[in-house]
């Protein structure tokens, strides 16, 4: 029978996560001091800025335990932090971790969520330097403050788009919504591990790399990642730029899976794409003469799809879809609010 967190206590458990990262993960320079202490000591690099993020996932409201691997479950939480310090064109360096975990919790479970941590931070040479472990008599969480840093004068904004600028985004966001309606409506928790969108909910993809080379190549004026949907996101750098936006209906990329998966569901595969999901892709502004520039600073990293979707306008806080007749439909700028009600 596995071990429990009951039986190794919590020092047990301490002493197992740090062999496990000495083990598995990576030193990453400017640690001075790292685990073992009441704090972490870094020495941030000059001529940079750091950058700080957090994010808490609860189990049944940011993930479902019983239907993630532990290891994809760490591989998710780290993910959403990632896509943070990318859509601002830093890279990661230091993640402090803490987690609420039931007693009666798998050891072995334990250690492959820090396993699925180190997967995705150990590309970057980053690490995790420290943390936190309490008991929860309800759901478990992860909280993951990360830290990372960026040249001075790269820094990514959501507030500085133009009017008149190119609207672009990376991937095909919508996915993850799909996958997230799949498995709330199977009553099995085996039949759906392999399903492509069930996997991109579980472990979706940052654009960290890509966000980075945006930065660097100073043609962007405004970048935000879609982890509260991408209307959602776009509504944050409209009102944060004092500006508004038109798409165009029939240029949002829909993936010939959320096309299939519209179908099964019954669900309109453009709503699926603008509203709140777990994809973590980047809205990207830039001047319209400079999007052969982006495209090429992105396919310099990676092989993602990118594609131009519309303009930013000066209808301050509009957000106008061009549809396929020519006509204009307003809508609302909406995504993933942790305090509207929900079924």
């Amino acid at each position: 029978m596995p071990k429990t967190l009951q039986d190794i206590g919590e020092f047990g458990l301490i002493h197992k996560i740090h062999s496990l990262l000495k083990k598995e993960g990576v030193k990453t320079p400017g640690v001075t001091l790292g685990i073992g202490d009441d704090t972490a000591s870094i020495q941030p690099r000059p001529g940079y800025e750091l950058l700080v993020t957090c994010d808490c996932l609860i189990d049944g409201q940011h993930f479902l335990s019983d239907r993630i691997h532990p290891l994809d479950l760490g591989r998710r939480a780290m993910v959403v932090n990632l896509s943070d310090i990318g859509a601002m064109g830093g890279n990661p360096l230091y993640a402090l971790v803490s987690l609420g975990l039931k007693t009666d919790m798998p050891v072995e479970d334990v250690e492959n969520m820090y396993r699925g941590f180190t997967i995705e931070l150990n590309p970057f040479g980053a690490s995790v330097i420290g943390g936190n472990i309490t008991k929860t008599r309800d759901a478990i969480f992860i909280d993951i403050t990360l830290i990372g840093e960026v040249e001075q004068g790269k820094l990514m904004l959501r507030s500085t788009a133009k009017t008149g600028d190119a609207i672009l985004v990376t991937g095909y966001p919508g996915q993850a919504a799909a996958g997230l309606k799949f498995l709330l409506r199977s009553e099995s928790k085996k039949d759906l591990g392999k399903h492509p969108l069930v996997r991109t909910y579980n472990t979706p993809t940052h654009r960290a790399r890509e966000g980075q080379a945006i930065a660097r190549s100073g043609y962007a004026t405004a970048m935000i990642d879609t982890s509260d949907g991408f209307l959602g996101d776009l509504g944050h750098i409209c009102l944060d730029s004092g500006a508004g936006a038109e798409l165009i209906r029939e240029k949002l990329p829909i993936s010939d899976d959320l096309h299939q998966a519209a179908l099964e569901l019954k669900l309109d595969p453009y709503e699926l794409f603008l509203q709140d999901s777990d994809d973590y892709e980047l809205i990207i502004t830039c001047a319209p003469e400079n999007t052969a520039k982006i495209r090429s600073a992105l396919a310099s990293v990676s092989d993602v799809a990118v594609t131009e979707v519309g303009k930013i306008t000066d209808s301050v806080g509009d957000i106008h879809l061009m549809l396929p007749d020519g006509t204009h439909q307003q809508i609302t700028p909406s995504g993933w609010n942790h305090f509207s009600k929900r079924e």
